[in-house]
């Protein structure tokens, strides 16, 4: 018989199990949040009242009500907290990044399929509402052939927060933070690139760790950079594509973060961005090149997709809307990311990467 209702428990209840994991958790039919793992309890019980505290990881692994564990915790925790929840027979959703190495993702992958148990990574920012549109653009093929994607995650804070995040630990800056999303979408849309060159930055006064970066990815037809800053105050594109037919730039983010900050419920107009991009092809023949120019107010943001994918997972036995595999795949990029910066050259990853092409043709673009 199918388990209707699956138990939760998260660790950790800073910004990513506050204000992303548990109101998601929460308004995700088939989910049950039961208990929180968190050294704050009047925080959580001020959020979540009718929801357990308790002090301690394994008080939770303990408990027979509960099948799905969400790490949100410290990046260097998410190692040790998995492998011993694995032991004890939990599924899990993992804060991105997946590990703080490479070593440690393939040992929890290995943990993992001797254990039986499914393992996800909460990559949500494919499911903001700016990367859906760009990817059914270049699914539809509306630009042509993509030769250039430029991803931006630009903010502006210019001082430094005490918060582990910007303290020296492993896992820490904005590589891990940032880069991590950048590079699963630039992986999601054309799959591992050829080879990646990287620059880090530590800008801001008394930054401790990386705040900027300024990747290149190398794929057979097609160069993607990948931007991040600390201290950007003017609004840069987010998005801006070029093909062979014209460009989609998009200014402004996705509002989902925004409104879940601001104790937002999921409901059925969650998700639209008011701030279109703006899709410009030609559309004339022969020599003449005539550009059409239009607003294109997109698809809507659905981190609640990802949720509804973990209960389909258990209950169905399907892959999770993000696997081991894939979460594997951007942790390859940030160590080849850090080898770069650290030899000042480009590391090559594949000899050869015919995605694109590949996809496209499939499509017929």
């Amino acid at each position: 018989m199918r388990k209707q209702t699956f138990g939760v428990g998260l660790i950790g209840f800073g910004i990513a199990g506050r204000i992303f994991h548990a109101p998601l958790i929460q308004a995700t039919p088939g989910l049950e949040l039961l208990a929180v793992v968190s050294s704050s309890p009047e925080r959580v019980h001020e959020a979540l009242p009718e929801v357990e505290v308790l002090p301690k990881a394994a008080a939770l692994f303990a408990r027979s009500d509960i099948d799905l564990v969400v790490i949100a915790s410290p990046n260097e925790t998410h190692f040790p907290l998995a492998k011993a929840a694995m032991a004890a027979g939990k599924h899990l959703v993992i804060d991105k990044p997946f590990t703080v190495s490479l070593s440690e993702a393939r040992l929890l992958k290995a943990e993992a399929d001797k254990a039986e148990c499914r393992v996800s990574v909460f990559h949500n920012r494919r499911w903001d509402s700016d990367f859906r549109t760009l990817q059914a653009l270049i699914e539809a093929g509306a630009v042509g052939r993509p030769v250039a994607l430029e991803l931006r995650f630009d903010r502006f804070r210019p001082k430094v927060a005490d918060r582990w995040r910007e303290q020296q630990k492993p896992g820490s800056g904005i590589w891990y933070d940032l880069g991590s999303h950048l590079l699963d979408q630039a992986r999601t849309l054309f799959g591992m690139p050829r080879a990646i060159l990287l620059d880090l930055m530590a800008a801001r006064d008394d930054a401790q760790v990386d705040d900027d970066f300024h990747a290149l990815l190398d794929y057979e037809d097609l160069r993607v950079t990948l931007r991040a800053s600390s201290l950007v105050a003017e609004p840069t594109p987010q998005q801006a594509l070029h093909g062979t037919r014209g460009s989609f730039v998009k200014y402004g983010r996705d509002p989902q973060e925004n409104w879940l900050r601001e104790g937002r419920a999921p409901t059925r107009d969650w998700g639209i961005d008011p701030r279109p991009g703006k899709l410009s092809v030609d559309e004339g023949e022969g020599e003449t090149v005539a550009l059409t120019s239009r607003e294109h107010a997109g698809l809507p943001g659905d981190y609640l997709a990802y949720y509804t994918g973990i209960v389909e997972s258990l209950a169905e036995g399907t892959p999770p809307p993000v696997t081991v595999e894939e979460a594997i795949e951007v942790m390859t990029l940030l160590e080849a990311g850090l080898d770069s910066y650290r030899q000042d050259r480009w590391i090559r990853l594949k000899e050869n990467n015919g995605t694109l092409r590949k996809l496209l043709h499939r499509r017929g673009a």
